[in-house]
């Protein structure tokens, strides 16, 4: 299953208001299935991670960790993911971060599909 941009800002707003919560301390990611069978990303940096070259950097390494744990999911219902960097991401290691969006995503579709 491959990834699509979430570029909407209405999209954004309404999975960061109904999204299920996944907590970490790289970063936070919140989920909300959307019924059309593609995996939708959006990432963002705030401005706390530091100057525009960090916040770029951030936004690329998440979102290839995630393209790489959203390749390695099983086929299922599509949903919308916001994810928002935190400081922690800027000196991890690559690999802690594949290991982190593995293991969120894994966690967001147990609780997607229990509901």
């Amino acid at each position: 299953m491959d990834a699509a941009r979430l570029r909407r800002d209405a999209d954004i707003a309404a999975v960061w208001s109904d999204g299920m919560k996944i907590q970490h301390s790289m970063f936070a990611l919140r989920g909300r299935p959307n019924g059309l069978g593609v995996i939708r990303v959006a990432v963002a940096a705030p401005r706390s991670l530091g100057r525009a070259v960090a916040r770029n950097r951030s936004r690329r390494r998440l979102r290839e960790a995630f393209r790489g744990a959203i390749r390695d999911l099983a086929r299922g219902p599509g949903c919308d993911l916001v994810i928002v960097a935190r400081p922690q991401i800027a000196s991890a290691a690559f690999g802690d971060i594949r290991e982190a969006a593995s293991g969120a995503l894994a966690a967001l579709s147990r609780r997607v599909s229990a509901t």
